[in-house]
């Protein structure tokens, strides 16, 4: 299942850029640990769920999973073979923009070891650099 909006004021959207640090959800807000962004990107809904499912797998129903991004921004592409011009493409995927320190995934109700396991497996499925952060540290 693919997160995207359920509507939107606009259709697509210019590519922009990706500048500066998260000034927002930087700091753990439900869970007692998560995973904090290290570098700037782009995750796409597909990379949120495979991230969901080898934590929630990991966990095996302990603890609660929070995700704390939702991809917002449409990417458009253009077909295979086709000519210049006639416009911009249709909407191929749904992508969250990530800063450096945007926390991304939070868990609670489970040991440390078993945060830190699932967290990792969560980074792998990740285009970027993570690192570990818990409520004992911040």
């Amino acid at each position: 299942m693919a997160l995207l909006p359920s509507r939107t004021k606009y259709r697509k959207v210019h590519t922009g850029r990706i500048y500066g640090t998260a000034q927002t959800c930087n700091a753990l807000a439900f869970g007692d640990f998560g995973i904090q962004s290290l570098t700037r990107g782009r995750m796409t809904s597909q990379q949120i769920e495979a991230a969901r499912v080898a934590m929630t797998r990991s966990l095996k129903r302990k603890g609660k999973v929070w995700i704390r991004v939702f991809p917002h921004k449409p990417v458009t592409k253009k077909p295979a073979e086709t000519r210049m011009g006639k416009g911009k493409g249709s909407v191929e995927k749904w992508v969250a923009v990530i800063r450096p320190g945007t926390m991304l995934f939070e868990i609670a109700g489970c040991s440390a070891t078993a945060a830190r396991e699932a967290l990792r497996l969560a980074d792998t499925k990740l285009p970027f650099h993570c690192r570990f952060v818990s409520r004992e540290e911040a």
